[in-house]
């Protein structure tokens, strides 16, 4: 009897620690699963890879929640998007009104009638997520905080995001106010995309917001996640714990939303899960896709004034309209002072040409007054005239001759007493004549001429130039000439190759990803895959050798095979 007693009694101390183990267990599985079961609000997931846009995991993508402060993404974009059109500057200085200043903690601080620049503003709102900060931002660009609403939802409408209203700038809870989570992933994606320029701001741990040194309030996540770079946190007890987070690993990239977490470590905890899994899933090598512009849709109202048409408008009274001639105008006379000239040759003109009224002529034009002069010397005759008989005096001059036979100008009276000069014409003379009065004027002497056409032709002068030297000078040949001509493209005759890949679609992976990280340098080069024997490579024209030897440089420190070459 001993033994059966001993042995039942080890059978049910065995089924006592089998109980107890049972009941351990399912103490520790409700402690996982209460947070779940015990949620503030519903749970919802979206996770995208941010190259392509194309989902990877969703959970209630499309219920529409409370957003919290992840409103604060939108005013941020808005802000961005009037920075960027020259509305506003960071530094322009918005107004603080009662209204934002009164705004429920998370806050700034900001008084009432203060003036803050923008910027501060901003990193406030996207660091700190404080609410005041948001409102001022909100009103300094739309005038009030239900205008800016309304222009927030017009903008979630042009970005795609279909299930989403705004009626504030900071988030917290109020009816008519909600989003998704996929509405959220894909602002996000946006602002990622769109304002690459300010999007460093969601990844600072800390930041001077002019009043005051604001710390992050996504600051644990972005510290425990390996590549998380952003993006922004929200909480109120409606809506649960939020995020919104972006993270990069190697080539991937992806954008993920929680909603509905039940603390800041559960929230935390599922978007690392999230993003683990979707790393695994995504290729490494992907086509980018980029977002399209928004689709803004302007409204224009035209207003058109409705005029009744009256009898004085529609059948105007006749009217004469009579011109009353106008005295001519009055002719000055002038006293004519005739300047004549001998002329030689004579132009021929017309026997009869009309005249007009008043008979004035070119004889008789009025010449302009002349100054008081001092009496001419008594070698110069005061009005000289020419005859064209009269026979030549002898002169020692070769053109003696010619100038005997031809009629001399007369000059223009020197006092205002003269009124005219004599005008004697004198015959045209050929220039053969001229040429020979000149030949029998000077006779010949020591058997040479003088005579113009006697004169011989000048020998052409030679097109050879003759460099002297001392000696017999350099009898070496010529060095040759060497010709440096600029290349018409700027210089940009140089290119580099990537090495070699095994297909065509890896090739241009290789070059779009290149032409993202570097596009500064990259910005006018063009991509080209050539098909060798050996596989595909890929490479970048039309470069300076400067930025040719730079991006070989990047990719060496990249581990990727570069070389320069010479188009």
């Amino acid at each position: 009897m001993q033994p059966t007693t001993c042995r039942r009694g080890r059978e049910t101390a065995t089924v006592i620690r089998f109980f107890q183990t049972a009941r351990l267990w399912a103490l520790l599985v409700l402690a996982v699963l209460a947070p779940a079961t015990l949620s503030a609000a519903p749970f919802a997931a979206y996770v995208i890879d941010a190259r392509t846009g194309q989902p990877i995991y969703r959970q209630n993508e499309g219920t529409r929640l409370h957003p919290a402060s992840l409103t604060k993404m939108m005013t941020l974009y808005m802000a961005f998007t009037a920075i960027e059109r020259g509305q506003v500057r960071l530094d322009s200085q918005f107004p603080v009104s009662s209204n934002a200043a009164a705004e429920p903690p998370s806050k700034l601080g900001l008084r009432a009638g203060q003036r803050i620049e923008l910027r501060y503003l901003i990193r406030a709102a996207a660091i700190k997520s404080a609410n005041d900060a948001a409102t001022a931002i909100g009103e300094g660009l739309a005038g009030s905080e239900a205008a800016f609403a309304q222009q927030m939802t017009q903008m979630a409408r042009a970005l795609g995001m279909g299930n989403t209203n705004f009626r504030n700038a900071h988030g917290l809870t109020q009816e008519g106010h909600y989003s998704t989570a996929q509405d959220m992933t894909t602002l996000g994606r946006r602002l990622f995309y769109d304002f690459p320029q300010y999007y460093n701001i969601f990844s600072r741990r800390s930041a001077d917001a002019g009043i005051a040194q604001v710390a992050s309030t996504n600051k644990r996540f972005l510290d425990a996640y390996q590549g998380a770079d952003g993006i922004k946190t929200g909480y109120t007890r409606a809506a649960g714990f939020n995020l919104t987070a972006s993270a990069q690993r190697g080539n991937k990239r992806l954008v993920a939303t929680v909603f509905g977490g039940t603390s800041t470590a559960h929230r935390n905890q599922v978007m690392a899960q999230l993003l683990d899994a979707g790393f695994n899933r995504v290729p490494n090598r992907v086509r980018e896709v980029r977002p399209e512009a928004p689709n803004l849709i302007a409204q224009r109202v035209v207003r058109r004034a409705q005029v009744q048409p009256s009898a004085a408008a529609t059948q105007p009274a006749t009217e004469r309209l009579v011109l009353s001639a106008s005295a001519p105008p009055v002719r000055v006379s002038r006293p004519a002072l005739a300047s004549t000239a001998a002329v030689s040759p004579p132009v021929p003109v017309p026997a009869q040409v009309a005249q007009p009224t008043g008979g004035l002529t070119l004889a008789s034009s009025a010449r302009p007054a002349s100054r008081r002069a001092a009496a001419a010397p008594a070698a110069v005759p005061a009005t000289p005239v020419a005859a064209a008989d009269d026979p030549a005096p002898q002169s020692a001059s070769l053109a003696a001759p010619v100038l005997a036979q031809s009629a001399r100008p007369a000059p223009a009276p020197r006092s205002r007493s003269a009124s005219t000069a004599a005008v004697v014409a004198a015959p045209a003379i050929e220039p053969e004549a001229i040429a020979r009065a000149v030949a029998e004027a000077v006779p010949p002497a020591g058997g040479t001429t003088m005579s113009l056409l006697a004169s011989p032709a000048p020998k052409p002068r030679s097109e050879t130039v003759i460099l002297a030297a001392m000696g017999e000078g350099d009898l070496a040949e010529p060095e040759a000439l060497e010709i440096v001509s600029r290349s018409s493209d700027g210089g940009r005759g140089w290119g580099v190759t990537l090495g070699l890949f095994t297909s065509r679609a890896e090739a241009e992976g290789l070059l779009m990803r290149s032409a993202l990280e570097d596009g500064a340098i990259l910005g006018s080069a063009t991509r080209q895959v050539a098909d060798t024997r050996r596989g595909f490579q890929p490479g970048f024209a039309n470069l300076t050798k400067a930025n040719a030897d730079l991006i070989c440089n990047r990719f060496a420190s990249r581990s990727q095979d570069c070389a320069v070459v010479s188009r």
